[in-house]
């Protein structure tokens, strides 16, 4: 039988007195390898402050295409990855009592965190998955392998598909992860994937890194 996991509290992991209300849960842990490990960082209700005004600018990682205009705020119903032959029906997430971010039931699909954008809306909506499920791959074990230039589709309640365009892929210690960095204001329909990343502490039953694609809207249909 596996170890349980454990969450951020378990793990020391304090929040910063500078992060608002809005963003209590933003530093905590939660899994995104399954039985296997904890992992994903979680994002803020709402996108954070930080950094240069308007936030970070569109279309500027390698490979990375024009931002096209936002759009209202709609359920997102499915992602879909071509590069990775990856598509997934889209569980919703939100938060425990503790104030972490739940994760997929399911490890063969993908979850968006609904406190957060919606993807194809303003700002940095956040798609989470399962990196292993008890030794086994699940939806997101080929994230880490995504390129710049690379396209995530998002199907929305409103009919409406999202086209983003991978702008960079980054591999962060836990330890030091750039929540400013991933989560901060954007003037545009940004995505990011997040899954584990790095070796894997049988141990622990811990990752010691995440994954996290940043992608910018390109194009609507």
């Amino acid at each position: 039988m596996n170890r349980p996991e454990r969450s951020a509290r378990a793990q020391g992991r304090r929040v910063p007195a500078a992060v608002t209300a809005a963003t209590a849960a933003l530093l905590l842990l939660t899994a995104c390898g399954g039985q296997d490990a904890p992992a994903t960082q979680t994002p803020p209700g709402q996108s954070v402050t930080g950094g240069a005004a308007g936030g970070e600018a569109p279309g500027t990682g390698q490979g990375a295409g024009q931002a096209v205009a936002a759009l209202d705020r709609s359920v997102p119903q499915q992602v879909s990855i071509p590069s990775l032959g990856v598509t997934s029906a889209l569980e919703t997430l939100g938060q425990d009592k503790d104030g972490v971010m739940t994760t997929p039931e399911d490890p063969d699909l993908a979850g968006w965190y609904q406190p957060g954008p919606s993807p194809g809306s303003e700002g940095p909506a956040v798609i989470a998955g399962h990196v292993t499920w008890n030794g086994a791959d699940a939806v997101f074990k080929g994230l880490k392998t995504m390129k710049a230039g690379d396209t995530v589709e998002v199907k929305r309640e409103d009919g409406k598909t999202a086209t983003f365009t991978v702008d960079r892929v980054e591999e962060y210690p836990k330890k030091e992860f750039p929540t400013l960095e991933v989560y901060k204001n954007v003037d545009h329909a940004g995505l990011r994937l997040v899954t584990c990343g790095g070796e894997f502490d049988a141990d622990r039953h811990y990752y010691t890194h995440n994954v996290v694609v940043y992608a910018t809207m390109t194009s609507v249909a």
